[in-house]
């Protein structure tokens, strides 16, 4: 059996929509909802029933061609963990700094990961987008961002 890249994306993608589709349940609603044709569910049940159908779609379909057998050659395997180190460490962050500042490290320890080393590109391709997305989310969006714990014992909140 000749196992691709494609089949190994399907089959996590099944897995998640799955894992998505078991927890929409957990999604609470107004009383009497339930019985209503559209409810706080149904779009997330549909988009874990989609998931499901693409992946299996993904699955049948993939290419099972020998040449196209998986390999792991070429892959930069410390990199890969050094993001997502970065990752976890941003979700630490999040708590004690707030989202603008978590991102704006983030991102400049991503870029410098990825080997941009100019301080100058490194603020310029970070910051404006961190504050742009900030601001899309918390003013136009009207979604809470809490400014950290950090940020709140040093100047209240």
């Amino acid at each position: 059996m000749v196992i691709t890249k494609d089949h190994i994306g399907g089959l996590v993608f099944l897995c998640l929509s799955a894992a998505y589709g078991f927890y929409t349940g957990d999604i609470s609603m107004l009383p009497g909802d339930e019985y209503e044709p559209f409810n706080a569910q149904t779009l997330p049940n549909i988009l874990a029933i989609m998931g499901i159908i693409l992946s299996l779609a993904l699955i049948v379909t993939a290419s099972r061609n020998a040449e196209d057998r998986l390999s792991l050659k070429g892959y930069d395997f410390p990199i890969i963990i050094k993001l997502l180190t970065l990752v976890v460490l941003f979700s630490f962050a999040l708590e004690w700094v707030g989202f603008l500042i978590s991102t704006i490290f983030f991102l400049v320890g991503g870029y410098w990961l990825l080997g941009e080393r100019r301080p100058k590109t490194l603020i310029i391709a970070s910051v404006p987008f961190a504050v742009f997305i900030w601001f899309a989310l918390s003013q136009l969006l009207d979604i809470y961002l809490a400014p950290g714990r950090l940020i709140t014992m040093l100047f209240g909140g």
